[in-house]
């Protein structure tokens, strides 16, 4: 037999079996070293008056816990957090659980089953001691209660059942606080509930954070804190209830913006001027300029506007200025904050003048838009802005920049009329001793003190090139310039041959369509642009050839575009809903042979061969009725 295991033995040693084989082979082997003894002895089944008795025996060990909690806790002085509470009970042993097994040494406590039990002590045990809750602490510092209840009555291994006693204990606890601090709230009133109400936060907060600090140390540290922390939360919630209860917190109110100071309105500014010379995006520069809430400091933004383009190119000017008269328009910038921040520069023209020959044009430019619809009439205009001047004698070189300007928008007739309505006059803004009729003869602004004074003007129109055209209707359109506007600046810089020709019609034809473009993937059409230009196109496109010149220009501006899909025929749509081309025109367009036209021809009739079926089937259906 000695033999047999010793050649087990070996066989567990030397060769490769699996787990399973070597732990029963050295079961057996173990068994044969005890004597063939089992460490566990067979205790068989339990009678039902032993489980009866069993659970009574528990039952009286877990009051027995409870009385020794609270002895040690009047024993500390009334502070529970005063001692440590590791007591071992009579159904201890080792500081561990009754029938907790060792395993270093697989033994098994055997429970004592012979032990009397008097009766007369059983009503000691259920009765607890007196408790001083007002002289209880929630977060007792050093190594307190949360430490000691961490790590449990038994030393650190009855984690489970200290933890439902802490919860209890904390829960009555709360309780009693909440009461006392009740009858201090009616003495003392709503000012020191909150206080107290923010002090209550912080001892919650420091105990949480004391339970987690030792959830590691003596017991099991994580059921501990869970129901420390469970315990605070339902507390927390309970007390916030109440208070809403009685006291409902008011809202606060909103505290107004801190006032910009002139650094922070200036510095705003500049970052506005650059993004809308930048974009070009007049509605976002509108909505940004009266964020700025200051109306008193606006001025800032008038003179960094000026300042920022007076040495940039003509078109920053022009925006600039549309700025200015959108935002007098809009009523978001007061007339007096406009004339305020242009006096600085006005004030310097003439120095300026010495870097900068070109001041006065320039000035001009940025100033004109002000007198477009809706901005300031010209009289009041003029008063001002040469009040800075007039001590420098530079008065009435501003005005007829700006009354030149003017007339490339409208007739030199009609700027005579808006003179003479306003009741202005050379003389007050002429240096003494200045002759009127020769400085007006000199600068070519006599249609201001005469009806017949507009024929010196009359033969004096520049002829301008069909780039040229199409530059200056775009820069029209871009201002969003009326219909009646535009018409306005054709009739007094083109003659009536020039404003009736090809190049023109081509030029107003490729400007609106342009325009009527929304630059998305794929393109789109907005068919509101057509609709507001169309009684500006029909004065234009008065008969057929004109309408075929129209449809050419579209064609080339397809092919410019490289022909986006569906656009073309969005436009043809658009055209003829709004009576700009009639059916006869997109029929010769159709049929046309002419050789210069014939570039992107063929892909521009494939692209509208569904208009043409359909306008060929509404017309079969007209005759028919």
């Amino acid at each position: 037999m000695e033999q047999y295991f010793n050649q087990m033995d070996k066989i567990i040693k030397e060769r490769k079996t699996s787990s399973r084989i070597r732990f029963m082979l050295q079961d057996v082997i173990d068994l044969r070293k005890n004597n063939w003894v089992p460490r566990r002895a067979d205790q068989g089944p339990k009678t039902i008056d032993q489980i009866h008795k069993e659970a009574e025996l528990e039952e009286h060990r877990e009051q027995i816990k409870v009385q020794q909690l609270m002895s040690k806790k009047d024993v500390g002085g009334g502070r529970m957090g005063g001692g440590r509470i590791e007591g071992r009970g009579p159904h201890t042993q080792g500081g561990g659980r009754v029938g907790q097994t060792q395993e270093e040494e697989w033994k098994t406590v055997p429970i004592s089953k012979t032990r009397p039990i008097d009766p007369t002590r059983l009503s000691k045990i259920t009765k607890t001691g007196a408790l001083d809750f007002n002289n209880q602490l929630l977060a007792p510092g050093g190594k307190g209660m949360w430490g000691s209840w961490g790590k449990g009555s038994s030393g650190g291994t009855g984690a489970k059942t200290t933890s439902e006693q802490g919860k209890t204990l904390i829960i009555k606890k709360k309780t009693s606080e909440r009461d006392r601090f009740d009858r201090f709230d009616r003495s003392e009133g709503r000012e020191g509930r909150d206080d107290r109400s923010n002090r209550n936060q912080i001892t919650k907060r420091s105990f949480s954070r004391e339970s987690q600090e030792r959830g590691g140390r003596g017991g099991d540290g994580r059921a501990t804190t869970e129901a420390v922390r469970r315990v605070a939360s339902m507390t927390d919630d309970r007390d916030r209830g109440i208070k809403r209860e009685s006291a409902p917190t008011p809202p606060l109110a909103s505290l107004p913006k801190p006032a910009l100071t002139e650094a922070d309105v200036e510095k705003k500014s500049n970052a506005i001027v650059e993004e809308y010379l930048h974009i070009n995006d007049l509605k976002e520069a509108l909505q940004c300029v009266s964020e700025l809430n200051s109306a008193s400091l606006l001025y800032l933004f008038v003179r960094t506007g000026v300042e920022s383009t007076l040495e940039r190119s003509t078109i920053a000017r022009e925006h600039m200025g549309l700025l200015f008269h959108q935002l007098i328009k809009a009523g978001t910038l007061p007339m007096q904050q406009y004339y305020k921040g242009l006096e600085d520069t006005l004030e310097a023209a003439e120095d300026i003048a010495i870097d900068i020959p070109h001041i006065w044009l320039y000035l001009a430019e940025l100033i004109t838009p002000m007198l477009h619809e809706g901005g300031i009439p010209i009289g009041q205009l003029f008063r001002e802005i040469a009040k800075p001047l007039l001590p420098q004698g530079k008065a009435a070189v501003l005005l007829v920049q700006i009354l030149k300007l003017l007339c490339k928008e409208m007739t030199p007739k009609k700027v005579g009329y808006m003179w003479m309505d306003a009741g202005l006059n050379w003389n007050d803004f002429l240096p003494k001793n200045e002759d009127v009729n020769k400085f007006v003869t000199e600068q070519k602004v006599d249609f201001t003190i005469g009806e017949d004074a507009e024929s010196t003007n009359v033969g004096k129109k520049k002829f301008f090139s069909g780039p040229e055209l199409t530059k200056h209707i775009d820069r029209l359109l871009l201002d969003k310039a009326s219909n009646q506007r535009i018409r306005d600046w054709v009739e007094a810089n083109l003659d009536e041959q020039q404003s009736a020709s090809n190049p023109f019609v081509r030029a107003l034809m490729t400007s609106v369509c342009q325009s009527a473009i929304i630059c998305d993937n794929p393109y789109k059409l907005d068919p509101r642009q057509i609709n507001q230009r169309a009684s500006l196109l029909q004065k234009y496109l008065c008969d057929e050839q004109k309408e075929l010149q129209a449809l050419y220009a579209l064609q080339a501006l397809m092919v410019h575009m490289e022909q986006p899909a569906n656009l073309l025929r969005m436009f043809f749509d658009a055209l003829y809903d709004e009576d700009v081309i009639k059916e006869e025109a997109f029929y010769k367009w159709e049929s046309s042979k002419d050789p210069a036209e014939q570039t992107g021809k063929g892909v521009a009739l494939k692209s509208v061969t569904a208009f043409f079926t359909w306008l060929r089937e509404a017309e079969e259906e007209s005759d028919k009725d």
